[in-house]
């Protein structure tokens, strides 16, 4: 058996016992459908409301949209696996593999897009028509889908080479690349180089620039004297940094280390945050506080 090339795999998932199987299916079913509609109402509210056609909601648009993919690519495989087959085939395995990182690299991308969005807006509002308009929004977002895109393509080119020949179990509930890599009989030195080397710059990098972003708004926050005006300025970015928080946090810790350093039960509970918690959270996060978006909202859900 391990010498023979895997074409099936076994997603280990959760070894549950029946009854914290049906809390689990409970729990993660509400999740995806909690992330689905919460961010395809936001999706459809932006789009159809004239007075939200702005960067910040065009960009959030976008991020509602990379939730999204990155909750349909995970949540419906593994609801499945708990009622059926635990089973996924390779193309089905590389295809998850694919779109969760390219979701991924998306969602770390618009967070910087965001945050300078917002340092534009507050520290340089001057310039703020003439820096984000409608041509540079435009161009931000598909640099952020193509180089996210460009970064999915190395990433899984790079699997794709890896003959995976061991036991042909996934420990974990999806496929994501460092399991994967313990599955090779193949060096992967090259793929955790690749991956160190894109969570440098996506992660890191991304999170430094936010922070930066942020350590600027704040700066310019404190020497506001008008405090209603203080309290509207952070009210635009303090969810937004509840948000990044929470998700560098996770997926820093889980891929700025080797693979042989994976933890199968600590990493399944980190990873349930980036891609499960976190898409659902974000149109709460993002619309409790923003009174255009209630308001949108409103309108859409009286419409239908």
């Amino acid at each position: 058996m391990n010498q023979t090339l895997v074409t099936e795999f076994i997603i280990l998932g959760f070894l549950e016992t029946p009854r914290l199987r049906a809390l689990l299916l409970l729990g993660f079913l509400g999740l995806y459908l909690a992330a689905l509609s919460g961010n395809l109402l936001i999706v459809v509210a932006i789009s159809t409301s004239p007075a939200l056609h702005t960067p910040m909601y065009f960009f959030l648009a976008n991020l509602a949209a990379v939730d999204i993919l990155c909750t349909s690519t995970i949540l419906p495989k593994l609801l499945g696996s708990m009622v059926a087959g635990r089973t996924i085939s390779y193309g089905g395995c590389m295809a998850q593999l694919f779109f969760f990182t390219w979701s991924m690299g998306a969602e770390l991308l618009l967070f910087s897009a965001m945050a300078y969005d917002r340092f534009v807006a507050i520290c340089q509002p001057l310039h703020y028509g003439a820096r984000m308009g409608s041509r540079a929004c435009a161009l931000l977002a598909v640099a952020v889908w193509a180089i996210s895109l460009t970064n999915t393509c190395v990433h899984t080119g790079l699997m794709l080479r890896l003959p995976l020949c061991k036991s042909g179990v996934v420990e974990h509930f999806f496929c994501e690349i460092p399991p994967l890599l313990r599955l090779s009989c193949a060096p992967t030195r090259l793929n955790e180089v690749m991956a160190f080397t894109a969570d440098v710059f996506l992660a890191i990098g991304n999170f430094s620039v936010t922070m930066l972003s942020y350590g600027c708004i704040i700066a310019s926050i404190v020497r506001m004297r008008s405090a209603a005006g203080k309290r509207k300025a952070f009210s635009t970015c303090s969810s937004h940094l509840l948000v990044v928080t929470l998700y560098y946090s996770t997926v820093i810790y889980t891929y700025i280390r080797p693979a042989s350093s994976y933890a199968l039960r600590k990493d399944k509970v980190v990873s349930i945050i980036y891609t499960s918690v976190a898409p659902t959270l974000n149109p709460l996060i993002y619309t409790l506080r923003n009174k255009d978006v209630k308001v949108a909202l409103r309108r859409l859900l009286c419409c239908c």
